[in-house]
Order: C-alpha cells, then structure tokens, then sequence
C-alpha cells in the first residue's frame, strides 16, 4: 500500500513549528509494510489543500493528514475533505459530551465554535482523542482510504498508535512490514565508504542498502521486508557479511547509537575511567560525553586547555614544545602526546585523550586550519598520535574532531 503524508498548517511552512509528525508517521507506516513515497506540507488554504489532496489521490492509495482539526476558521481539513468527497459534517456525540463536561468541570464557557472539534464526516469512522478535544476521522472512499489526525504531537501519537493504526491494518491485504539494521561506521567518510560498497548498492535488490552521513559518522540501514523480523534479518545477513569484510574495520555498532555511547559501555563494562584533554573542540568532547546518562561513572572529567600556559600548568606540556623558534608548537603531535601523557598521570585514570588543532577561521602557528592532533594514552597500552586534515567551518572542524577523537579511543579499547 502507498501512502502521502499531508500537514496542514501555515505555521509549518513559516519555520515556526518543524514537523516531527511525519518521521513519527512515516517510520509507523514502514513497520507494517505501507510504503510512504511523499511529504507535503500545506498551508491553511483551503484552494491549495484541495490541490494537495487531487495530487495524492493521484499517487497514492492511503492520505493520512494531519493538523487543521481545531475549533478556529483556519481548521479547515475536515471541512475541505468533506466537500471533496461530498460528505456532510456530523457531529459526533461522544465526542461533544466529552467537550461539553470538558468546559463544564473547569466552570468556562464552550463558545460554539469548539463544536468544530467533535465534527466528523457522515458515514467515517471516529478516532478518539484521549489527550485533547479535536477527534479524528477514517473513512474510505472510491478506492482511496483517509485518515484526519491532530497537529499537536501529544495529540495525534496516542491518536495514531491506539485507533488509526488499527484501522489501517483493516484494510491492509497482504502488505508485508519492513525491517531495519543499523550499521554505524566511524572514521571513514561517507563517500569513501560508497566507493567501497559500490558494486552491492549498485545491485541491491532486497535488502537494500542505503548510506547516510553525520558529522563525523556514517550509517548503513538495511532494510527488508518479510513476514518476521528474524526472516528479514535472515535475508539481511549475507549482505552484512560483505559489508563486513570490506569495511568492518569501522564498524563499531549494529544498532543505532553513538560512539560515545558504545565507549561508555565497553568503559562500564571494564570498569575502566577516560578523562580528555582539550584545546580546538572547547569542551565538545567532553560535552558529546556528559550527555550520558551514568556517564560519571566512567568520565573523570576533562581540561580544556586553550592557552599554552595551562597546557603546561595542567597538563605538565614541556615548555620547549611550546615556545621558542625551534618548538614543535601546540598545535603537534609532540604536545597532542604530551598532553594525553599528562593527563593520564595527573587525572590517574586508565585512558586518556588529547586534542590540539586549528578549527579556524584563521591559521595558526603557520600550520593550515583543519590540521588537528590526537594522543590516546592508557595505562596498558603504548601512547599513539594520530594526525587528521578535516575541512569545513569552525564548528564542523570542531565536531568532526571529537568525534575522531572518540574512534581513535574506540579503536584502542577493541584492540
């Protein structure tokens, strides 16, 4: 079954609002085998939401719309879709009792407008609302199935999850759902990571293959369709294995999370502690860190030492790394080792990371913006220096840094 998301609200299309619904809606749809080919956003105009509807039914045999179902002129799905199908507006008395005891209990007048929320369309199936007051609609119609959903999310999930889900799967035949794996790749690019997968994206068939890039990582997501999830993941596996073996030297996961997360877990796991050392990422690293929850468990905390003075003060960098015409300077492999060595003497811990670079804009100490530096020392383990050429502005620079950072620290703990 093909599906077109449809939102309506001139707010989505001003910037004001983003429009979380249609992830929530489209990954919903793919877990039960209903194929979300388009997304269109639409304003409060009932001429231009006709045009939005006359093109999906054109493309698409399901139209779940969401927004529009409140009590003010400008909710005007309902009433659009109504006349599009040469349905009456309802009421439906469930809802307005609801309504009705609603304003009643909180001694407010319902100014009549609010009955625009407990209209349906004649002969439609009601969607309840258990977190608001605008009720939804499902009905079909001349082959084409549509479903009103709420704008607000805290609204139109609970709406989806709980009635128009079943619905849905009513009227489904036999759609077969899609499953998903995560491949998460660090410390290759997304293009060079294409280049060496060419040849099987080239010939996916089922299941495809289909990269996408952050800052600093790469995903694989394979994905099937089949009657189960272990007959998806079944058909999934030869394919991983030829992933693997060309690029699984940067493979640190098979679900979706972060790096960070993975090496807070193989920290835990050891029960073994990390402290950094910062200069270009300004605390970045140690932030990407701080963001896990427990993650005090395992971080001992992080210097950020911007200065060459407190290089030396904090971290015990040499004072003839740092100065004279002579020295290697802060931004060198010599100070990054310099001060992951420091740094794990003084914080007593069992790892330690360095960065020392330039993010921009400017270069400096005659050395190009994006050259960084990386030191990971360990108790047990002989320091390594790592040198890097990222480009890209300031704050790229600094996150595609951290996040190298956190790979070059990923590789030494799996090593």
């Amino acid at each position: 079954m093909k599906a077109e998301l449809i939102a309506v609200g001139t707010e989505l299309l001003l910037g004001q609002i983003v429009n979380s619904n249609a992830q929530y809606l489209s990954r919903q749809c793919a877990a039960i085998g209903v194929d979300v080919y388009f997304q269109t956003v639409v304003g409060d105009n009932p001429d231009r939401l006709k045009q939005a509807l006359a093109i999906a039914e054109s493309r698409a045999e399901l139209i779940i719309c969401t927004g529009g179902l409140g009590p003010t002129l400008d909710d005007l799905t309902k009433d659009v879709l109504a006349e599009r199908l040469g349905r009456a507006l309802v009421v439906d008395q469930p809802a307005m009792d609801k309504m009705t005891k609603f304003f009643a209990e909180r001694n407010v007048v319902m100014v009549a407008s609010n009955t625009r929320q407990a209209m349906t369309l004649e002969g439609s199936v009601s969607l309840t609302n258990d977190t608001g007051l605008a009720i939804g609609t499902a009905v079909t119609q001349d082959g084409k199935s549509y479903i009103l959903l709420p704008g607000p999310p805290k609204e139109m999930i609970p709406m989806f999850r709980d009635y128009a889900l079943p619905w849905i799967r009513s009227i489904m035949t036999d759609e077969l759902p899609l499953f998903s794996k995560m491949l998460k790749f660090a410390g290759i690019g997304e293009s060079n990571l294409e280049h060496a997968l060419l040849d099987l994206i080239q010939e996916q068939t089922d299941p495809t293959i289909a990269p996408y890039a952050k800052e600093g990582e790469v995903t694989i997501r394979l994905t099937s369709r089949a009657a189960t999830e272990d007959e998806a993941f079944s058909k999934m596996e030869p394919v991983k294995a030829k992933i693997v073996s060309r690029v699984g030297e940067y493979l640190y996961a098979e679900e979706d999370v972060t790096i960070e997360e993975v090496i807070f877990r193989k920290l835990k796991d050891n029960k073994k502690t990390l402290a950094v050392a910062e200069s270009c990422t300004g605390g970045l690293l140690s932030d990407l860190l701080t963001a896990i929850p427990g993650s005090s468990t395992v971080f001992k905390g992080g210097v950020v030492s911007y200065s060459n003075e407190l290089k030396a003060a904090f971290l015990g960098v040499p004072a003839e790394l740092l100065e004279g015409v002579e020295a290697p300077g802060a931004v060198s492999s010599e100070t990054a080792l310099a001060m992951a060595q420091g740094l794990l003497e003084r914080a007593e811990t069992d790892y330690a990371v360095s960065i020392t670079g330039v993010a921009g804009p400017d270069p400096s100490e005659g050395k190009p913006v994006g050259l960084v530096y990386f030191g990971v020392a360990s108790m047990n383990a002989q320091a390594e220096v790592i040198e890097a050429r990222f480009n890209g502005s300031r704050e790229t620079i600094k996150l595609k840094a951290a996040k190298s950072a956190l790979y070059y620290l990923w590789k030494q703990l799996k090593a």
